[in-house]
């Protein structure tokens, strides 16, 4: 009989790659063509009327690359549209979302102890905040259009950081950080599909019907490009952050959101002003170390800890007989062995989650980092705390990490 489960995992896999793969040709894309239009030399009087041009070289040949500001005189044969890119990492996107936090809501999305929701009910406020951060991202570049665009940076820095609170107060800490993720690729990839593809339609339309394009049209699309610019390195460290729960599961998780963010805006405008020759700005780089060192700090204010790293050789000896070791061991087997076992007693589990047992005391000291971190210092585990695991029992892992670490 074929294992179903299997499958399952795979086509999970599959969804997975397809979205990484997706993904990194959108960015790189993104990326090339804002520091092409960034690096492109404008002080030059072009014979085709051309607004700027670049020579660039690469995998052994010369690229001679000319931009019009608004179109050129005649429509071109063969036009190369960059928009699928953009439209099957948000697809593969969804998908991956729909597979893994929705038909897993028990799981990953939904914590009892955050709010008390059923699992249809979070995945409909999943959904709908999605369009809901489209509408708003849209009204208020359509407000901002022609003022500072520097304001409108500001105000749309106010509507993630409070989405980023919003999701932390409704949803478990992994399924808010990659929520906060997808509902920024969600305004990145509406910028493409509503915006930049059909406004670039319009030029197109133009030149056909032998009119001349309104300049006004590439104006909107480049800011919504240039958006798109900025929000990228932080949708990326949101996606990834379900790996790290000191980044998802802890306290002051939506501010750590929030200033990821701010480390997005300063390594972009690091490369951004590198590209258009306005200088080197290394202070970004000083910026951005502290924003992560603040981010750090913030991931273990709950409970700082003063003590040294763990050896790496004889550790599970010394953690087993630390103080408090047999009563935390009585802990994780009621809490979490139910699933973290060679064969998990939670339905719908087939193995152990990463391979990671906690059946008996040498496997639980074993653990004692991992247990301490994703159950002790942060709520990362239980997963959505099914096991109803007490703030005390919690307390209890951290005093006997501590007590171990100390002697």
């Amino acid at each position: 009989m074929y294992d179903f489960a299997a499958m399952g995992e795979w086509m999970e896999f599959a969804v997975r790659w397809l979205h990484v793969i997706t993904g990194i040709a959108w960015i790189g894309s993104s990326f090339y063509f804002i520091a092409l239009d960034l690096g492109l030399h404008r002080d030059r009087n072009l014979a085709t009327g051309a607004d700027g041009e670049e020579w660039q070289v690469h995998g052994g040949g010369f690229y001679h690359i000319q931009k019009y500001l608004v179109a050129p005189d005649n429509m071109p044969d063969g036009l190369v549209w960059f928009k699928w890119e953009s439209y099957s990492t948000w697809l593969s996107g969804f998908a991956l979302l729909a597979v893994v936090y929705y038909m897993g809501a028990e799981f990953y999305l939904v914590d009892p102890a955050v709010m008390e929701l059923a699992n249809w009910q979070a995945i409909l406020i999943s959904m709908a905040s999605l369009g809901f951060g489209w509408i708003v991202y849209n009204a208020l570049c359509k407000q901002f259009v022609n003022a500072n665009q520097t304001a409108l940076m500001v105000a749309l820095f106010v509507v993630l950081v409070g989405m980023a609170y919003f999701y932390t107060s409704v949803f478990s800490g992994r399924a808010a950080m990659l929520h906060l993720g997808a509902f920024t690729a969600t305004i990145m990839s509406a910028n493409v599909f509503f915006i930049i593809i059909p406004n670039q339609k319009i030029v197109v339309a133009d030149l056909i019907a032998g009119r001349k394009p309104d300049a006004q049209y590439g104006k909107i699309a480049k800011q919504r490009s240039t958006h798109n610019n900025y929000l990228t390195l932080p949708v990326i460290f949101l996606m990834l952050s379900n790996h790290y729960p000191l980044a998802f599961a802890t306290e002051y998780n939506w501010i750590i959101a929030s200033l990821v963010f701010l480390m997005g805006v300063t390594i972009r405008h690091y490369f951004n002003s590198l590209h258009a020759r306005k200088g080197n700005p290394t202070w970004t780089w000083l910026a951005t170390a502290l924003l992560f060192v603040l981010i750090m700090w913030l991931s273990t204010a709950p409970m700082f800890r003063t003590e040294a790293q763990e050896e790496a050789h004889g550790a599970a000896l010394r953690f087993a007989q630390a103080e408090g070791f047999d009563e935390v061991a009585d802990i994780v087997m009621g809490r979490c062995s139910m699933c973290h076992a060679a064969e998990p007693g939670w339905e719908g589990l087939h193995w152990a989650p990463k391979g990671v047992r906690l059946e008996t005391p040498h496997q639980i000291a074993s653990q004692a980092r991992g247990i301490y971190i994703q159950a002790g210092l942060s709520h990362a585990m239980p997963l959505a705390n099914l096991s109803y695991i007490e703030p005390e029992e919690r307390a209890k892992i951290v005093a006997w990490y501590k007590a171990a670490m100390d002697g």
